[in-house]
């Protein structure tokens, strides 16, 4: 018997698509993980309303074929709305009565409460709205036993997530950690590649169609730092947790994320899945990443209460 059997297995969700690719990728990218071993993903635009490649009546419709090939699906909400349009747009994500929701920000849950019981899908409360403790958490699932998942911030050690949502817990909804890609670490009302190529944010040029994987930024001595994403500031380093598989599970970890990049994804989820529902050797799986064109090196520190550029620790 093979001890992922024993242990049980970590569901793989892919996380909203950050960057602005063309309508005929994105499709293509989709097509391919309808395919592949992720069992939920998450669909909508998380950085710049501005953004039009897909529209809400887009994502539903995507949505609707990733369900008929067996996936679960959400629906996310943009992390900083500001303006009223945007509340709108939240909104109307929270008004569909098909997916469940992924809030990005406390409107949308405001948004999501105010929705009849026999109405509204499963909440699920996104990894920036802030919850650093159990009492925070517990506050947050006052809303309803409809709150499904707790998607833990980036930052947090599994040591502390475990503390946060303990497994055995009396109330305890379902843990998801991010677990693969640059990270979102802020956002700002500012659009950084608007500034970056000398253009006001509403005259941006869309100019973030260019970078498929955020753009780049180097420090002094010439080494990557950070990655910029219109209004977000991303890490520049892939968070990677492959090699902390027992970790994830005595944290009681139940959902692990994957950000999508625009290279190597598909064998990244494969190795994923590989390691920690499939019982193969880390080992193995550790060199086939490092020989993927990744937009950026391996690291996990932020998971082992190190700095979070600290290359991965594999024993």
């Amino acid at each position: 018997m093979s001890e992922i059997s024993t242990l049980g297995r970590i569901g793989l969700t892919v996380g909203p698509l950050q960057y602005w690719w063309p309508r005929k990728q994105m499709l293509a990218f989709y097509a391919e993980l309808a395919d592949g071993p992720a069992d939920c993903l998450v669909l909508g635009e998380v950085c710049c309303s501005r953004r039009n490649e897909f529209s809400l009546a887009d994502w539903m419709d995507l949505g609707r074929d990733l369900l008929a090939c067996g996936k679960q699906v959400r629906l996310a909400t943009l992390p900083l709305v500001m303006s009223e349009a945007e509340l709108r747009g939240v909104r109307r994500i929270a008004e569909q009565t098909e997916f469940s929701i992924e809030a990005g920000d406390i409107s949308a849950v405001q948004a999501w409460s105010e929705q009849t019981r026999t109405n509204r899908q499963g909440l699920v409360l996104g990894p920036h709205l802030n919850l650093y403790s159990a009492g925070a958490l517990c506050e947050a699932l006052r809303e309803g036993d409809d709150v499904s998942t707790w998607v833990a911030p980036l930052e947090l050690a599994l040591d502390a997530v475990a503390r946060i949502n303990p497994p055995g817990a009396e109330r305890r909804v379902t843990t998801e950690v991010f677990g693969f890609g640059r990270m979102p670490l802020a956002f700002s009302a500012r659009c950084f590649t608007a500034r970056h190529h000398r253009l006001s944010k509403d005259q941006c040029d869309f100019r973030c169609r260019e970078d498929a994987d955020g753009l780049l930024l180097s420090s002094s001595e010439g080494q990557p730092f950070l990655a910029l994403n219109g209004i977000s500031t991303q890490s520049a380093d892939l968070h990677c947790l492959i090699a902390q598989a027992p970790q994830l599970r005595a944290a009681g970890v139940d959902w692990l994320r994957l950000s999508p990049c625009s290279r190597g994804f598909a064998e990244v989820l494969d190795l994923f899945d590989a390691v920690l529902n499939q019982g193969h050797a880390l080992g193995p799986a550790l060199e086939v990443l490092h020989q993927l064109s990744l937009p950026g090196s391996l690291v996990d520190g932020f998971a082992r209460r190190q700095p979070g550029m600290q290359e991965i620790c594999h024993a």
